[in-house]
C-alpha cells in the first residue's frame, strides 16, 4: 500500500469499496487509456465494467435500488478512477451530479421514475449551466422556456443553445437551466431547471432538440463533450426539477457543490499518478553514474511533489467529510477544489520535468496527463471563481461587529 493520500477512519466497507476499484483501474483502465484517449475513442467496455460494479448507483439511497454510500466514499473512487483516466471519472461525474439533485430536490415522481433506473446505468445523467456567450456568469443565461398556455399542466416550449455538456451525446437525461421569468427582482430567481428526456446520439435527436456533434479538445479525450440547440423543443411541466419553478439556480448550485468536491478528487487522483510515474522514472533513470532519485535537485522536486498530493488530498477529504455531516461546506469544497487543482497542474508538470524530453513523447503517460491538468482549472468554476466563493464566506464569518 503506498503511504501517499490514505484515509483515515474508514469502514470495512468503504475499504472494500476501494480495493475493489483500485485492483480495476490497475487492471482495466491504466493499460488502455493511453491508446484510447489518443484515439479518442469511448471507453465503453470500462463504463460498462463501472455498471458491472454498481457505480452508477454508489450514491443513490438504497431504497431506490443504489449503495448510498456516502460523498467522501465517492469521492476516493473518483479519485482513483482519475489515477487510471481522468476522462472516466467524467463519465459518471455529470450522472452523480444529476442523481444527487433528483435524490435531494426532485418530487417523489421523478425520484421513483429516475433513481432505480440511474443506479444501474440505464438512465444516464448529464447537466447544463453554462451557453456560448456566457461562463460564470449563470444570472445571464439566454435559453428560454416558455409556457404554451395557461394553468399548471401546460407544456413548455424551450428555445435557445447550451454549452459545455460533458456527456451531451452519451446521456438520455440532461438536467437544464433556463430561464422562465418569473417576474422576480433577482436575476437567479428567475431561473428553472428542467429534466429533458433525449435518445443518445448526435444530430436532432428529437424534435427541436439538437446535439451538434463532439467538441475536438486539446485533452479529456473519450468522453464526449458537446453543445446542446433547443429549437421549439416541447416539455412536460412534469420534467420541472422538484415542480418548483423559479428554483433552478439553488438546485444547481447544490449540485455544483458536490461537484467541486468531484473535481477535487480528479485533480488527487491525476496528481497521484503523476507522482507515482515520476518516483518510478527518478529510479529507473541515471546520469554521473547514479539514479536521478539521488540527486538532491530531482530529490527536492520529488519531495514537493508529494507534499502537495498529500495536502490536496486532505482538504479534499475534509470537504467531502463536512458534507456528509450535514454541515455548509461551500467555503471548504472551493478551497480543495482551487488548491487541489492548481497543485495538480504544478505536480504534473514537474513530473513532466523529471522526464526531461521522454516526456513530450506520446509513448510516455506523463504526456497525457500535461493536457488533462489544465482543466480541472477551470472545471466547475475556474480558480478565480474560488477564490471569490471562498473570500465572500470568509468575510461573512469574519465581519466586524
Amino acid at each position: 500500500m503506498a503511504r501517499l493520500a490514505q484515509t483515515a477512519g474508514l469502514t470495512e466497507i468503504q475499504q472494500e469499496i476501494l480495493s475493489t476499484v483500485r485492483t480495476f483501474v490497475d487492471k482495466e483502465i491504466i493499460p488502455h487509456a493511453t491508446a484510447l484517449e489518443h484515439d479518442d475513442t469511448y471507453p465503453q467496455e470500462i463504463v460498462d465494467g463501472m455498471k458491472e460494479m454498481g457505480l452508477f448507483g454508489l450514491t443513490i439511497p438504497e431504497e431506490f435500488g443504489g449503495l448510498g454510500e456516502s460523498l467522501l466514499t465517492y469521492a476516493l473512487v473518483v479519485e482513483q478512477i482519475a489515477r487510471g483516466w481522468m476522462s472516466v471519472s467524467g463519465v459518471i461525474n455529470t450522472h452523480f451530479i444529476v442523481a444527487h439533485m433528483i435524490a435531494h430536490h426532485g418530487t417523489d415522481e421523478q425520484k421513483q421514475r429516475y433513481l432505480p433506473r440511474m443506479a444501474t446505468g440505464e438512465v444516464r445523467g448529464s447537466f447544463s449551466m453554462s451557453e456560448p456567450d456566457l461562463g460564470s456568469d449563470v444570472a445571464a443565461i439566454k435559453t428560454k422556456a416558455v409556457a404554451d398556455g395557461p394553468g399548471d399542466d401546460a407544456d413548455f416550449v424551450i428555445d435557445g443553445a447550451k454549452m459545455w455538456l460533458t456527456n451531451g451525446g452519451t446521456s438520455n437525461l440532461t438536467a437544464v437551466l433556463v430561464r422562465t421569468d418569473e417576474g422576480a427582482d433577482r436575476p437567479h430567481q428567475n431561473l428553472t431547471c428542467f429534466l429533458v428526456e433525449k435518445p443518445e446520439g448526435y444530430g436532432e435527436v428529437a424534435p427541436g432538440l439538437i446535439v451538434p456533434g463532439k467538441i475536438d479538445k486539446m485533452g479529456y479525450k473519450g468522453v464526449d463533450t458537446t453543445e446542446l440547440v433547443f429549437k421549439g423543443h416541447r416539455v412536460a411541466a412534469g420534467q420541472i426539477l422538484g415542480g418548483k419553478r423559479g428554483g433552478g439556480f439553488a438546485q444547481m448550485m447544490d449540485g455544483v457543490e458536490v461537484g467541486r468536491v468531484n473535481v477535487a478528487a480528479r485533480a488527487c487522483g491525476i496528481s497521484i499518478r503523476a507522482f507515482e510515474l515520476a518516483v518510478e522514472y527518478a529510479q529507473q533513470r541515471s546520469t554521473f553514474g547514479k539514479p536521478i532519485a539521488e540527486h538532491q535537485a530531482i530529490a527536492f522536486k520529488l519531495a514537493e511533489m508529494a507534499t502537495k498530493v498529500e495536502a490536496a488530498h486532505l482538504m479534499m477529504v475534509n470537504a467531502a467529510r463536512l458534507k456528509d455531516s450535514g454541515e455548509r461546506f461551500d467555503v471548504e469544497s472551493g478551497m480543495a477544489k482551487l488548491l487541489a487543482s492548481e497543485y495538480c497542474a504544478e505536480v504534473t508538470q514537474e513530473s513532466f520535468r523529471i522526464h526531461g524530453g521522454y516526456g513530450y513523447s506520446k509513448e510516455y503517460e506523463i504526456e497525457r496527463l500535461m493536457r488533462e491538468a489544465p482543466f480541472l482549472l477551470i472545471g466547475e468554476g475556474t480558480s478565480e471563481i474560488q477564490k471569490t466563493i471562498i473570500s465572500r464566506g470568509l468575510l461573512k464569518e469574519y465581519k466586524l461587529r
